[in-house]
C-alpha cells in the first residue's frame, strides 16, 4: 500500500489500530475500555507514544558501560557453522549443560555430547530407554514415553525426566530421576499435597545457574493454577529411603516445601527464574506475573496481556528483561522500575506504580512469515545463557519452522535503531538473522557464557532437528 501525504498514512494506521484492539478485546477501542483492560498503571502499553520510554533508554546506556559489553554487537558479524553431529535419530528436546557435557534427548534415549568452545559433538555414552524407562531393579510402572521436559541437577549429573499423562494433555502426575553417570532411573517420583495425587505442566530449576550446584535438590513446578517447590528431601530435610520405598512397590512422593495453589482463573502456561531465584511466569491470558523469592502466594507485578497466550518465557539474569512468546510475536519488557526513593529497582522486588515502559514486539517480516509457513508458529524464545553478575546478555534466539531466528537485543533496546522510524504504536523490530535448516526445528539456544571465545562476543548456538544437531558461532565479516 503507498500512501501519498503523512496524514493520509498517520489516519490509516490510526484506524487499524482501533480496528486491531477491537478484535484482540472484543470491545470498542475507547479511553474507557483501554483503562479497563490495561489498568490505569499500564495505559502506556495501549498508548506507546504516551509511555515512559526513559527506562530502555538509561538500560542501553549502562549496557555500554557494563564490562560484559567490551566487545560490541554489530550488524556486520555473521553466524559460522562450526559443527554438525548425526543424531541417533528422533531429537525430541535439548538439554545443554554448563560444565563437560550436553545431552540430547530422543525417542530411544539420551545421547551425551562434549561441550567445546566452538559447540557440541563427540558421542559419548548413551543412555537407551527404548522398553521404557528402567527404574534401578525393576521396570517402571509409568506409561513409556519419550519425555517432553528434562531438567539438569546436582552439577549436571542427574537429570528430571517428566512426561504427559498422554490424551493429548501436557500435565503428568511425576517424574523419574535419572543418574547421568551409571546411565539408570534411581526413582520415580510422584507429586501429591496433603495426600492426593496432582499433576504440573512444568518443571524448571531454582535459578539460572541452580543445575551446576551439586547439593541441588529442590526444583519449582508449575500447574494450570499452582505454583510451588518440590523437595526431593523429606519434611526433616533427610533424604527419603528410595531403596525401601521402590522395594515395597510404593513410589516416593515429593515433598511440596512451598508454594500456593490458586482458586482458578489464572491459566499458567509456562514459567523461568533469574539468577536470585526470583520466577516470571506467562499465562494463557497472556499476562506475565512477577513472583520474589520471598512469596508465591501474589505477585509482586503483573503485566497485561496484549491479546496472545504466552507459550514460553524467559528472564535476563538480573531480572531486568522479559521474553515472553507468542504464536506470531515475541514481547519484551522491562521490569526496572524508580521507586519513591529514588532507587532502582525491579518488578520483582516491589510494585512498580505508573512509570512503566510500554513493551517492545520482535516480529518476522510479511515475507518471511510466508516463507516459514501458515502453520509454522513462533516457539521457545530465549535469551543468551549468562550465570554471572555483571555480564550481559546479547542475543535472543527462537524458533520458526526451519528457521532459527536471532535478534542482536542492543539494538532491540536502541530506540533510535532504523527499524522504529516512522513507527506507530508498539515498537516493533524486524532486524535479525535467520538460520535456515533441511527439517523443523527442535530447538535452538546459546551455549554458556562462558564457552564464548575470544574472537566472538557471544557464545555458541546450537540448533538441533529431529536427525542431527548443528553449532554455529557468530564471527566478524572479514
Amino acid at each position: 500500500m503507498k500512501f501519498f501525504t503523512d496524514q493520509d498514512y498517520n489516519s490509516f494506521v490510526a484506524e487499524f489500530q482501533k480496528c486491531m484492539f477491537e478484535n484482540t478485546h472484543g470491545v470498542e477501542a475507547n479511553e474507557a475500555n483501554k483503562l479497563k483492560i490495561y489498568g490505569k498503571d499500564f495505559i502506556g502499553w495501549a498508548e506507546p507514544e504516551a509511555a515512559d520510554d526513559s527506562m530502555w533508554e538509561d538500560a542501553e546506556e549502562s549496557l555500554s558501560k557494563s564490562p560484559g559489553s567490551a566487545t560490541p554487537v554489530r550488524a556486520t558479524q555473521d553466524l559460522r557453522e562450526e559443527f554438525e553431529e548425526a543424531a541417533n535419530g528422533g531429537i525430541q528436546s535439548l538439554a545443554l549443560g554448563a560444565l563437560d557435557n550436553s545431552f540430547l534427548v530422543s525417542d530411544s534415549g539420551i545421547q551425551v555430547v562434549r561441550n567445546f568452545a566452538h559447540g557440541i559433538h563427540g558421542k559419548g555414552a548413551f543412555v537407551n530407554f527404548s522398553g521404557g524407562y528402567q527404574n534401578g531393579s525393576s521396570s517402571s510402572s509409568l506409561v513409556h514415553c519419550t519425555p517432553k521436559k528434562t531438567l539438569l541437577m546436582k552439577a549436571e549429573t542427574n537429570m528430571l525426566l517428566m512426561s504427559p499423562l498422554g490424551g493429548g494433555k501436557l500435565h503428568s502426575t511425576g517424574l523419574h530421576q535419572l543418574d547421568i553417570e551409571s546411565g539408570k532411573v534411581v526413582t520415580e517420583w510422584k507429586f501429591g499435597k496433603d495426600g492426593t495425587e496432582i499433576t504440573m505442566r512444568d518443571i524448571t530449576n531454582d535459578s539460572k545457574g541452580a543445575q551446576m550446584d551439586p547439593s541441588g535438590s529442590t526444583f519449582l513446578g508449575l500447574d494450570d493454577n499452582r505454583l510451588c517447590r518440590w523437595d526431593m528431601r523429606d519434611r526433616h530435610g533427610i533424604v527419603q529411603n528410595l531403596a525401601d520405598s521402590n522395594a515395597g512397590g510404593d513410589t516416593p512422593v515429593l515433598n511440596w516445601a512451598q508454594g500456593h495453589q490458586f482458586s482458578r482463573g489464572t491459566n499458567f502456561q509456562c514459567f523461568a527464574t533469574t539468577g536470585d531465584g526470583s520466577i516470571v511466569v506467562g499465562s494463557l491470558d497472556g499476562k506475565i506475573r512477577l513472583y520474589s523469592i520471598n512469596s508465591m502466594r501474589q505477585a509482586k507485578t503483573a503485566f497485561p496481556g496484549l491479546g496472545s497466550p504466552i507459550t514460553h518465557v524467559d528472564v535476563t539474569y538480573d531480572g531486568k528483561w522479559i521474553v515472553g512468546t507468542t504464536d506470531t510475536y515475541l514481547v519484551i519488557i522491562c521490569t526496572i522500575f524508580t521507586d519513591k526513593d529514588g532507587k532502582s529497582k525491579t518488578g520483582f522486588a516491589g510494585r512498580m506504580g505508573n512509570r512503566i515502559a510500554a513493551p517492545r514486539l520482535l516480529k518476522l517480516t510479511p515475507l518471511d512469515s510466508h516463507l516459514a509457513g501458515v502453520n509454522n508458529k513462533f516457539r521457545n524464545a530465549q535469551f543468551s545463557w549468562v550465570t554471572e553478575n555483571g555480564r550481559q546478555e546479547r542475543h535472543i534466539v527462537a524458533t520458526v519452522g526451519k528457521f532459527s531466528v536471532i535478534w542482536n537485543f542492543q539494538q532491540v533496546k536502541d530506540g533510535s535503531h532504523e527499524c522504529y522510524r516512522n513507527q506507530q504504536g508498539l515498537k516493533s523490530c524486524y532486524c535479525y538473522k535467520i538460520v535456515l535448516r533441511d527439517d523443523s526445528i527442535v530447538d535452538s539456544r546459546f551455549m554458556h557464557d562462558k564457552f564464548a571465545v575470544t574472537d566472538s562476543p557471544e557464545a555458541p548456538l546450537v540448533i538441533a532437528t529431529p536427525m542431527k544437531v548443528s553449532s554455529f558461532s557468530i564471527s566478524s565479516r572479514r
